[in-house]
């Protein structure tokens, strides 16, 4: 596995589920954390302990509570400049301090005018009273920030040569605290408050606002949901001259040329990784990198978590995610695979980039087996900005084949800067066997836009056409690391996996996908072939058991298993392999050729097991009859010649010939 090496600038579509409305998005249950009294907040003796004192100009440490630096000779004060008692702005009796941030000590009031409390956070460490003065004019836009994950903003006040935020008091417990207090937290469980909080970013960016320095000490869990507790870095994203607040091993590297919503979307990738690891050299050597999955066991056991916090904390921040409802569909995803694959139940949800597994619509009318094929793969989803939009909507139901690829090469033709119907067809040429003008289209539009996704989706079907399985693995492993949360690409890389030899990794991506959505019946037959491949019959049958009963693909899946446990493929039958198969055929509502054709495939495997001997248990039936080669052969006699007299000509001749030999022998 690569590591990422580009991004999604294309902002990814986003469904209407994709935030969740509620922590955990329903999908698993947290612990309950109560809300806490305000005053059981406050400190009884707030010292800023010896190894935490730094300047806050050169960050050079501290030995005294206040003074001068001696490295820079900027003046400084740990001391809380507010006591118990104090009245700010006539209104806000202050009950003490509650912690400290950095621009200094943050405290607990109340608001004497509406009788509730509030927390007053200083804006600038200032020593002069004009200098508060702008620090309060300065940050007034933030009274406009109205968000249900975002603690509210009262007022701006100054005192003396102080100027302090009015905020919501927020009970609850911070993620750093419970970080502290629990050590690593489950995997699904910091997803799920990470998630939360990103459509509080979204709302942040559209305004035009970015945050700076987001951590866990920033996050209160307040009952059942979380909330933005520290407004006091949030700047305007065009402002090039405000203070730039950031913290060692948070921070984007290119967060000190100026604050982004991409190095913001660092910051919460970071927070994540240190709620559900310890990162060795963490404001250091690893200050901007992971740890690999050969040291970090959580990365190798959960791959797609490991793909997200690569492509959150790309060192560049064109390989980030595109937005924050990018970012948070993406992690849905992967918290939906978290949570299916720890309860043993899938957890499938409509995606807002692929359509549907396309072998799970077809009608269900074949029972031949499923091969390999590049067709089965889901479509992108069409963008509904597109300038082909109105034409594709009709062109792409056209008849498959060189009809298809002319409407839509009409469809090119009439919206020339549509993308959209510059993808399909160069997903029908290659189909059609026109790999190379494929090509050339593909290339044209990664030149065009190098973060589109959807081009390196074709581009791997494309070279899955041209039988190249190993470079369609390399395409499609890339949009494994663009859409970590998405279960399409796991199943292309299953495809091409299995088509390029690589059974350990197409049985890896064809289990995932089966455990996180099963109406992706595609995987399941996958997941069959390549262990039937291995010799494990039981499973590969097993594994057909996991499409669903309502899929139209299920009848299909029940033959398939049937024929896999009976199939002749160098090893012959066991016993408890055709009373499987039996079962199965016995639970199905076949009619005419096929239920014929499925039993002559029972009977034969069963005749197989009579004679070898190894049939001792005589309680075992197979179609209703005892396991004895008298009465088998008379059955697969009777099968054989029904079969004949449904078809003519040469395959008439030669099943009555199959009928007459497997005759059991007679005196007459």
């Amino acid at each position: 596995m690569s590591r990422a090496g580009r991004g999604s600038r294309r902002t990814a579509r986003i469904s209407s589920h994709s935030t969740g409305s509620q922590l955990g998005a329903g999908l698993i249950t947290l612990p309950e954390l109560p809300s806490t009294e305000p005053e059981k907040a406050i400190l009884m003796d707030p010292r800023i302990p010896d190894k935490k004192r730094f300047c806050p100009k050169c960050e050079a440490q501290l030995r005294r509570e206040a003074g001068f630096c001696g490295k820079c000779g900027q003046k400084y004060s740990f001391i809380p400049s507010l006591k118990p008692g104090d009245k700010v702005a006539g209104q806000y009796l202050v009950k003490g301090a509650i912690a400290y941030g950095g621009l200094g000590w943050i405290y607990l009031a109340l608001d004497e005018l509406l009788s509730r409390y509030v927390v007053l956070k200083g804006l600038l460490n200032a020593h002069d009273e004009s200098g508060a003065a702008a620090a309060v004019a300065e940050r007034q836009f933030l009274a406009a920030v109205k968000h249900p994950n975002i603690v509210g903003i009262y007022n701006f006040v100054q005192h003396g040569a102080e100027g302090f935020i009015v905020m919501e008091y927020v009970g609850g417990i911070t993620l750093k605290r419970i970080r502290q207090e629990r050590g690593r937290l489950p995997v699904a469980e910091a997803i799920a408050y990470v998630h939360r909080i990103l459509p509080a970013f979204a709302y942040l960016h559209k305004a035009g606002l970015v945050y700076c320095d987001f951590k866990p000490d920033n996050v209160m869990v307040e009952r059942d949901d979380v909330k933005l507790i520290d407004l006091g870095g949030v700047r305007r994203a065009d402002d090039l001259k405000g203070d730039i607040y950031g913290t060692v091993g948070y921070s984007a590297p290119e967060a000190g040329e100026g604050p982004t919503a991409a190095s913001d979307l660092f910051t919460i990738g970071r927070t994540l990784c240190v709620l559900l690891t310890d990162i060795p050299g963490f404001s250091n050597g690893n200050r901007y990198t992971l740890p690999g999955p050969d040291e970090e066991p959580l990365f190798a056991h959960n791959e797609s978590l490991y793909r997200f916090l690569l492509k959150a904390t790309a060192e560049k921040a064109d390989d980030r995610f595109g937005s924050a409802e990018e970012m948070a569909e993406q992690l849905l995803g992967v918290l939906r695979e978290v949570v299916s694959v720890e309860s043993g139940t899938p957890r499938p949800a409509v995606s807002a980039c692929f359509g549907p597994d396309l072998l799970s619509l077809e009608a269900g009318e074949d029972f031949a087996p499923v091969k390999p094929d590049s067709r089965y793969l889901p479509n992108p989803v069409l963008d509904g900005p597109d300038t082909g939009m109105q034409v594709l909507s009709t062109t792409i139901a056209a008849a498959e084949g060189k009809k298809k690829t002319a409407a839509l090469k009409i469809a090119v033709e009439y919206s020339k800067k549509s993308r959209e119907a510059k993808l399909r067809l160069a997903g029908a040429l290659a189909e059609s066997g026109s790999v190379r003008e494929a090509e050339a289209m593909l290339a044209e539009l990664a030149d065009e836009d190098p973060w589109d996704w959807r081009v390196l989706w074709y581009a791997g079907r494309v070279r899955l056409a041209a039988g190249d399985a190993t470079g369609a693995l390399a395409q499609f492993d890339q949009v494994y690391f663009d859409l970590p949360g998405e279960v399409a690409p796991k199943l292309a890389l299953g495809v091409a996996a299995e088509m390029a030899g690589n059974s350990d990794l197409a049985i890896r991506m064809y289990d995932l996908v089966t455990r996180v959505d099963s109406s992706f019946v595609s995987a399941a037959f996958g997941l069959a072939r390549c262990l039937e491949a291995r010799g494990d019959r039981k499973g590969a049958a097993q594994a057909l058991n996991r499409t669903p009963q309502g899929s139209a693909q299920y009848l299909r899946g029940r033959i398939e298993a049937a024929r896999i446990l009976t199939r002749a493929n160098g090893s012959a039958p066991k016993l408890e392999d055709v009373a499987s198969a039996s079962a199965v055929a016995e639970g199905l509502q076949l009619e005419g050729m096929n239920r014929l054709i499925l039993g002559n495939l029972i009977l034969r495997a069963a005749l197989e097991v009579a004679r070898s001997k190894r049939s001792a248990n005589g309680s075992v039936k197979v179609l209703g009859l005892p396991l004895q080669e008298k009465k088998i052969r008379l059955e697969l006699e009777k099968t054989l010649r029904a079969m004949a007299q449904m078809v003519t000509g040469e395959e008439r001749i030669r099943l009555v010939d199959e009928a007459n030999a497997v005759r059991p022998r007679t005196l007459i």
